[in-house]
């Protein structure tokens, strides 16, 4: 086999077993290791895509098995996401010559969401404590935005789209953040199984989008999964022996150092 085929096979692994472990962290990983490894960054971020869709799809169909799955969110995100997926695809392919002339659009975006990640993952519990603290004092903001929920969530819906679809980073991670504000009743595992399928959706199309302008490598696509799958199953296995608490900052600040690598380097 060769070095290369081993590598992206390591670099699966790698990705799958943070993400069973976790439960967040694949797009927010895998596209910076694999610019590190050399891969053109446009390739890096459609491979991602549909290496995030494939590689999510198992867990939206166990949360729909176990109805975690609310679809009428579902379907009010992608009602903002898909189609802001598919312009923003339009809009690289036609507005510009090549990959290299949006190059610095792609690495913008990737440092941008690495960093709302970072943040996202580090900062949920308080911020979960205040939403739930200002839902039972009635706070006034949390009263306007139950009043404008299903805007708010096209809204969001849209931003994803973009946001998503330019840099592979945030399906998950931001998504949850997103649900969590809109929709603090909400019970997690809910939450958790609305995000998932959402993502899988969005990168699905996402992904398609690039693949139509050449930016997935297949042949690298299915080393990922070859060390992706296995790993998940087993990160999933361990992650009730370890401590959130521990595993939450260092995947946060790992996101943290990355972005500042994309922002300013």
């Amino acid at each position: 086999m060769l070095v290369s085929e081993f590598s992206f096979i390591a670099a699966g692994a790698l990705v799958g077993f943070v993400v069973g472990l976790t439960g967040v962290g694949g797009g927010s990983l895998m596209t910076p290791l694999l610019t590190m490894m050399g891969v053109p960054l446009h390739t890096a971020i459609g491979t991602d895509l549909l290496y995030a869709s494939i590689s999510k799809t198992g867990g939206a169909i166990v949360h729909h098995r176990h109805r975690n799955i609310d679809w009428r969110i579902t379907l009010t995100l992608a009602t903002g996401s898909i189609p802001a997926a598919a312009l923003t695809v339009y809009a690289l392919a036609n507005w510009f010559p090549d990959a290299s002339a949006y190059k610095h659009i792609l690495t913008s975006s990737l440092g941008f969401m690495l960093l709302v990640s970072a943040l996202s993952i580090l900062l949920r519990p308080a911020i979960q404590r205040r939403m739930a603290k200002r839902e039972q004092s009635n706070w006034g903001v949390r009263a306007w935005v139950d009043r404008h929920t299903q805007a708010l969530t096209i809204t969001m819906g849209v931003l994803l789209g973009i946001l998503v679809t330019l840099s592979s980073v945030g399906a998950g991670v931001f998504g949850v953040m997103v649900l969590v504000t809109l929709f603090p009743a909400l019970a997690m595992i809910r939450i958790i199984g609305t995000d998932v399928t959402h993502a899988v959706m969005l990168t699905l199309i996402a992904g398609l989008g690039h693949m139509s302008m050449g930016h997935v490598d297949w042949h690298m696509l299915g080393f990922l999964l070859i060390g992706s799958l296995p790993m998940i199953v087993i990160g999933t296995t361990l992650s009730s022996r370890l401590r959130e608490d521990i595993i939450r900052p260092i995947l946060g600040a790992t996101l943290l150092l990355l972005s500042l690598r994309f922002i300013f380097i």
